[in-house]
């Protein structure tokens, strides 16, 4: 068996960091898009959900290789050609695959926490109104923390997926772990090893996300027991 040399294997933790940068940035925008989401979902405005509901339905309907190419080939063309320019020489590649990530993985973090929303007793709604908070207020205090320790685990599950979906950008080039696999697998032959060690490292990020999301399951299972 063949083992890939050193600078092939600094080439894939090289992949590897931008993998976890595309994820955590992805990660990042889904999780804040999404709780726009839900908490304008939540309201009584007929309109505001139906937009919301068209947003969800749309990124959950379309595959996200198209919204990835989308963005990346058809978005830049709405641009003024001096912000075009300045994000093409600006990694856009990085740029645009974070944005179609995030606003699709966001439809599906804003039905998981939606999904917690609804496990929330009315008396939690209407205790918030009885304290004088706001409707914002109310969410952002009592209602959303508890709808996220609901949302944990399906959370937890959404991160993994974002984290395997990072290697659909290689489509538009983003040098992440699968595009740089490849790219070895073209120069050295070496099939097995080239994706053997790419396996492991994907292997590698998703047990340290299950770590992770276990941590933070434990600490809302601990932190809700004694608040009971």
């Amino acid at each position: 068996m063949y083992l890939l040399e050193a600078q092939y294997l600094y080439q894939m933790l090289g992949g590897m960091v931008t993998t976890i940068q595309l994820f955590i940035v992805s990660w990042v925008l889904a999780f804040s898009v999404a709780l726009t989401l839900v908490v304008i979902r939540a309201t009584e405005l007929s309109v505001a959900r139906w937009i919301v509901d068209a947003y969800v339905e749309y990124h959950r309907n379309v595959p996200l290789l198209v919204h990835v190419l989308f963005w990346y080939f058809g978005m830049p063309e709405l641009l003024p050609e001096s912000v075009r320019s300045w994000l093409y020489q600006h990694n856009a590649e990085m740029s645009l695959a974070a944005i179609a990530l995030g606003l699709g993985a966001a439809a599906y973090i804003a039905e998981d926490i939606r999904s917690g929303l609804r496990a929330i007793p009315e008396t939690q709604f209407e205790a918030a109104r009885a304290m004088g908070a706001n409707y914002l207020q109310g969410m952002r205090y009592v209602i959303i923390p508890q709808a996220l320790r609901h949302a944990v685990p399906a959370l937890i599950g959404r991160a993994l997926l974002l984290f395997k979906n990072t290697s659909v950008t290689m489509a538009i080039g983003v040098a992440e772990l699968t595009y740089q696999a490849r790219e070895i697998e073209n120069d050295t032959y070496r099939t097995f090893a080239t994706y053997g060690a790419a396996t492991a490292m994907y292997l590698a990020g998703a047990f340290l996300i299950m770590f992770i999301g276990a941590r933070i399951h434990a600490y809302y299972a601990i932190s809700g027991g004694r608040n009971a």
